[in-house]
């Protein structure tokens, strides 16, 4: 495959991190193993402490596209550079834990405004595993509550994964009524199809009415009764790993940008891997970590710790590696350190 071959992952992870949107210079288009599928590229600094050349997991070749060099992107990933050259802090532990808490608090506080109508649509930017899904998503759970209880059509839907244009619009008008809410969760590949993204445009958009229209004939709408245009009334929250300030393709900034103006824009400026042990130590202080762990005094520091000592060499730093972490340490007390250095660490 020549070198000046680009591509653009619509959907695709390495090494659980998300890859959706970020650009790469094709080494080899995919193959599929008794492993699974994945296509390689060069690294390109997307993934530090990794090799020259990576291997994307992706379902088929349908779940990348062709680019130009210029698209080339550096993502705000689980294990972004930012992580790997971090500016020294003026700000204590505490001072910065305060500051995060404050960014999650108004997280809170902004979930409930969009369901509740004050505010219509949101943005929201950080990286995965440190709790931003799960606030949004349990604000959502108690809101439809009664819906679920009394048997009734939920008035919310959390919406995951990778979405075709078609889809995307069908959906919107299913939550179109005005005390309804659209979560669109890890749907970063919506930012790198223009139809989709013209149509999460008109969603977004900030203006008294929203229109929203299919201009193309389709026998799924007519099917399912789906009118070609339509007002939307609903409130839209998306979540993504992506940092819009971090983007190099020009193309794809403009496009963000075009998002920013239209509706808030929430980032949670976990930007190094100082600010995720911080944001853990937090939660776990707030007794909402390892409180079903019933552990001795002294472990859930120890726990904590060991993250630290090992946080680049660990495979992520978020709160489900500490809930594996502390699975570990549940399950075999004596030698759960060697056992996390064996299931939870990268390949080095």
């Amino acid at each position: 495959m020549s070198s000046n071959a680009f591509i653009r992952i619509k959907t695709g992870a390495y090494r659980g991190i998300n890859a959706a949107g970020m650009v790469f210079a094709l080494v080899e288009q995919y193959r599929k193993t008794a492993k699974g599928g994945h296509v390689t590229v060069k690294n390109g600094g997307n993934f530090p402490g990794y090799t020259d050349e990576v291997r994307i997991k992706v379902t088929g070749p349908a779940a990348y596209e062709f680019a130009s060099e210029s698209d080339l992107t550096v993502p705000n990933t689980s294990t972004s550079a930012a992580e790997y050259m971090e500016v020294p802090s003026m700000q204590n532990d505490e001072e910065r834990m305060v500051e995060i808490a404050e960014r999650f608090a108004i997280l809170t506080d902004m979930t409930k405004a969009a369901i509740s109508g004050e505010i219509r649509a949101m943005i929201v930017s950080g990286p995965p595993g440190v709790g931003n899904s799960y606030i949004i998503e349990d604000e959502v759970g108690k809101a439809t509550l009664f819906d679920q209880l009394a048997g009734k059509r939920l008035r919310a839907e959390v919406v995951k994964g990778s979405a075709t244009a078609l889809g995307l619009y069908m959906t919107l008008y299913k939550y179109s009524d005005a005390n309804s809410v659209l979560v669109f969760d890890d749907c970063d590949s919506i930012l790198t199809d223009d139809v989709s993204l013209n149509l999460l445009k008109g969603a977004l958009d900030s203006g008294k009415k929203r229109k929203i229209s299919w201009l193309s004939d389709s026998h799924a709408l007519r099917r399912d009764g789906v009118p070609d245009s339509f007002d939307f009334k609903g409130s839209v929250i998306f979540i993504t790993n992506l940092k819009f300030s971090g983007m190099k393709s020009q193309k794809l900034k403009d496009h963000l940008d075009a998002l920013q103006s239209r509706c808030h824009y929430l980032d949670l400026t976990l930007d190094t891997m100082r600010d995720k042990i911080l944001r853990i130590k937090q939660i776990a202080r707030d007794g909402e970590l390892f409180a079903d762990y019933e552990f001795e005094e002294g472990a859930q520091e120890e726990l904590i710790a060991f993250m630290d000592a090992n946080k680049y060499k660990l495979r992520e730093m978020s709160l489900r590696m500490a809930t594996k972490l502390a699975d570990l340490r549940k399950s075999f007390p004596n030698r759960w350190e060697a056992m996390a250095r064996a299931t939870c660490m990268k390949e080095v």
